[in-house]
């Protein structure tokens, strides 16, 4: 066992609403369909509001297997703990690493728009230059690393202000663009359908950037041991966190494929919805949108940190990777270890993608190698709660739709995803995201070697666990170390 048991997360920080509002910054919507709508509609044409329909569905099943493990395993690292507890660790262990690798590229990915936004807000053309959105998305990143350093309550504060500008945007955008009349195309309802897909591979390519669009919402798992009444809060937030982002998505997706041009989109590839809210609201519009993605990929970093760190400190906490990253500062309750290692990767990868190209290209590979990595992880917990759950499936009709059938389904979408879109994506993209992957190989056998704990697990069953009792959100509660089954710590 690490040395560090006494010392836990801040307990109780978080209540229900300050969950719901990290799950909808963890999607970041504004960001998403900024940095993603073009590669969508390059990759599937007009059928993008009919990808990000039907891999809503699957995700809303991944988005119930969370909801259904966290009730019966309270840990900072969710899946990796979760996997490892029914389906077997080296699966668990390769489940946390798929996200820790994810959400490392995601920095470079997500910091180097926040740079580029912050400086279209200014002029236009500095908005191009890769060097200096590399400065300024660096800048705007060891701020976050800060924010995240000073504790959970500090990091929600921060995210209530930000998310709150950035949905206040987008809504009065939604309610403007439904009235907007200058149109380059009719709405038609067969964008929801399958005719504009390119056979089943570009039906699953353009699955597999949805999967993007989504993925971020379950950053309130990772949080669960700061959440008041965490066994029943991460879960529904993470739920009401994929709907609210499924309906940003669709009046978006559905309004680019009305307003614009073919050629604006693709002339526009790192910012489309500059354009759009240009063209909604000359003058002004494309300003505003500019700032909610600005906000929306600072909130949104914010959360990915949490997400690495709080996985980090879990595998510390194990053993299964360097014990100092389960340390936490005494003052502040923060895995600082973790949040220093991956803030120096990540300072480190920003300079190193200078070297390859411009912010579209770079956008392009690393959402794609992100992808396959989402894919596995989000696809072994959809299985890991069947296995959990599996002799409580049969008891209600509840438990069998919503703890078995659904999130199997969900499991096997993300794997067939997965498998399916390796034939139509680029070396680069393939490289970072299964190269990304096989790197855990080497300290999974290591410290597999070494003996740690989570190599021996308590196995996680639904029909032993007990319940935990519910506290209204506001009322006091002492703060305690994390406890739980065997190998909770």
């Amino acid at each position: 066992m690490s040395n560090n048991r006494g010392r836990g997360l801040q307990a109780n920080v978080l209540g229900t609403f300050d969950t719901v509002v990290m799950a909808v910054a963890g999607s970041a919507p504004a960001y998403s369909l900024a940095a993603t709508t073009a590669v969508l509609v390059g990759a599937v044409g007009l059928a993008s509001p009919a990808a990000l329909l039907y891999c809503a569905i699957p995700m809303l099943g991944i988005a119930l297997a969370f909801s259904y493990l966290s009730r019966i395993d309270v840990n900072a690292g969710a899946s990796y703990s979760w996997v490892g507890r029914t389906l077997h660790p080296f699966l668990g262990f390769i489940s946390g690493w798929a996200l820790v690798i994810s959400a490392t590229i995601f920095m470079v990915a997500g910091s180097l728009p926040a740079g580029s936004m912050t400086l279209a807000l200014f002029d236009a053309k500095l908005a191009d230059n890769t060097a200096l959105s590399t400065v300024v998305g660096a800048a705007w990143f060891l701020v976050m690393l800060g924010v995240v350093l000073g504790g959970a309550r500090l990091t929600v504060r921060a995210q209530l202000l930000m998310s709150g500008v950035e949905l206040g945007i987008l809504a009065l955008f939604a309610v403007l663009a439904v009235f907007h009349t200058d149109n380059a195309r009719a709405f038609d309802w067969s964008w929801l359908g399958f005719s504009h897909f390119d056979g089943m591979g570009g039906f699953a390519s353009g699955a597999l950037l949805a999967a993007f669009y989504y993925w971020g919402w379950d950053v309130t798992s990772n949080l669960s041991e700061e959440t008041r009444n965490s066994r029943r809060t991460t879960g529904l937030a993470g739920l009401i966190g994929v709907g609210i982002v499924f309906l940003l998505f669709e009046v978006f997706t559905i309004a680019v494929n009305v307003i614009l041009t073919s050629k604006q989109i693709e002339e526009n590839d790192a910012n489309v919805l500059a354009v759009l809210g240009e063209e909604i609201w000359p003058g002004w519009g494309g300003k505003l949108l500019i700032v909610s993605v600005m906000l929306s990929t600072i909130a949104t970093l914010e959360t990915t940190l949490i997400q690495v760190t709080r996985s980090l400190f879990a595998m510390g906490r194990d053993r299964t990777m360097p014990t100092a990253l389960g340390r936490v500062h005494r003052t502040w309750n923060t895995p600082w270890v973790a949040i220093v290692v991956v803030g120096g990767v990540a300072l480190a990868m920003f300079i190193a993608s200078n070297a390859l190209g411009s912010v579209g290209e770079i956008l392009s590979d690393a959402i794609s190698a992100i992808g396959l990595q989402i894919a596995v992880y989000y696809g072994l917990a959809g299985l890991a709660v069947v296995v959990a759950y599996r002799k409580m499936l049969l008891k209600s009709p509840a438990n069998f739709l919503l703890g078995g059938l659904w999130p199997l389904f969900g499991a096997v979408f993300m794997f067939w995803i997965f498998v399916e879109s390796l034939g139509e994506l680029s070396v680069a993209a393939i490289a970072i995201g299964i190269g990304g992957l096989a790197v855990g190989l080497v300290p999974m056998l290591w410290y597999w070697r070494q003996g740690s704990d989570y190599y021996r697990p308590a196995k996680l069953d639904a029909t032993r666990t007990v319940e935990a009792e519910y506290v209204a959100d506001g009322a006091g509660v002492p703060s305690r170390p994390h406890e739980g089954l065997p190998t909770d710590f």
